[in-house]
């Protein structure tokens, strides 16, 4: 049997961060889309969300 190690919790903590980031630009691109808000097509961290600046 495999069992995890500390490398595991830091995979697991990166997995929650990215879904976290994910889930925020996802309601928000929702709530923007209900709005009528068409700039939310031109705000980089909702069309990208894991993507970072620079």
């Amino acid at each position: 049997m495999i069992e995890a190690d500390a490398p595991f919790e830091a995979l697991a903590k990166r997995l929650a961060a990215r879904a976290a980031t994910l889930a925020a630009a996802h309601a928000t691109a929702r709530l923007l889309r209900t709005r009528g808000d068409e700039r939310r097509w031109r705000r980089a961290g909702l069309v990208w969300p894991l993507f970072a600046k620079g």
